[in-house]
């Protein structure tokens, strides 16, 4: 089955950089449009970065643009989040999700990681 597993959250000051991994498992990852959201608490779940599987074109949110990247390994099927310059409003727990086609569309999320940047 589908399976996404996070890792890489932690703690950190601000101004410090983290790199989140998605292990993903149970679908063709190279056909995938792959996603990282975040939810801090009392706020909705917000859309950080895509990065889509025709030509890897990339996407961010305003606020990350700039100090985050999204990368992808097919080899490996793993997404990354390159988190640099981190501010303490980045704090939030960050969930992966993927986007394909699969006799219909499928959507399906991990469990989440959670990163708090605090000094």
């Amino acid at each position: 089955q589908v399976r996404l597993v996070e890792s890489g959250g932690g703690a950190v000051e601000p101004g410090e950089s983290l790199r989140l991994s998605c292990a993903a498992s149970g679908f063709t990852f190279r056909s995938a449009d792959m996603s990282w959201y975040r939810q801090a608490p009392g706020k909705e779940r917000e859309l950080v970065a895509t990065v889509t599987s025709i030509r890897n074109t990339t996407i961010y949110a305003d606020s990350v643009s700039g100090r985050f990247t999204i990368s992808r390994d097919n080899a490996k099927n793993t997404v990354y989040l390159q988190m640099n310059r981190l501010k303490p409003e980045d704090t939030a727990v960050y969930f992966c999700k993927t986007r394909y086609i699969f006799r219909g569309l499928v959507e399906f999320w991990g469990q989440g990681t959670q990163v708090t940047v605090s000094s």
